[in-house]
């Protein structure tokens, strides 16, 4: 299998798994999988923001959320420490499950392995790959779920999610973050996030 197949092959298969997804959202006046539609996202995010990335670092953007919701955030505490044990068994889970359709799709373990290391995002800020995932992570949520996010909690409740989503991001990630078409609401609340 040539490498442009097997990688057709492993989006296939990490596609098949999100549509899986009991939730729904719309989509261009239909209803589909929604952790479907954020990997088909992430993939767009990434073609655009680095059009030359590595077979496995778009493989690792595809799987950011496989199969999420078959661990509940309300399954852990609901306090700081709950939820970051919660994200780092969510990790795992996105790492395991991503390197075992690797190993069927022909990949190597040592390529699994950098797909693990990128969805665990063990080298946050040291691994440039890493950093790209957290950035296109970040971009997706801006662009697609802050309105939303919005809708449902206060001002200051927005800004401090802003902030904190800022600080995780690249100076190419801001330099992308500023050039998306945000709502002027939206933008307004940016501005004051990164201008407070």
């Amino acid at each position: 299998m040539n490498q442009k197949d097997r990688l057709q092959q492993v989006f296939s298969a990490i596609d098949e798994k999100n549509k899986q997804d009991p939730h729904t959202v719309e989509h261009q006046g239909e209803f589909v999988a929604k952790e479907w539609l954020y990997g088909q996202r992430m993939t767009q995010c990434l073609t655009e923001f680095q059009p030359d990335a590595s077979e496995i670092l778009q493989i690792a953007c595809r799987a950011q959320h496989i199969q999420r919701w078959t661990i509940a955030r309300r399954d852990y505490p609901m306090d700081r420490p709950g939820y970051r044990r919660w994200r780092t068994e969510l990790a795992k889970f996105h790492a395991t499950l991503t390197a075992e359709l690797m190993s069927e799709s022909g990949y190597s373990e040592e390529e699994q392995e950098r797909a693990k290391s990128l969805l665990q995002k063990k080298q946050l800020k040291r691994d440039p790959e890493a950093q790209t995932l957290e950035d296109i992570a970040c971009l997706v949520f801006l662009t697609y779920h802050l309105e939303d996010f919005a809708s449902q909690h206060s001002e200051e409740k927005i800004i401090d999610i802003i902030r904190k989503t800022w600080n995780k991001m690249s100076e190419e990630g801001h330099a992308a973050a500023l050039k998306l078409p945000l709502s002027e609401t939206m933008a307004t609340l940016v501005g004051k996030a990164l201008n407070g």
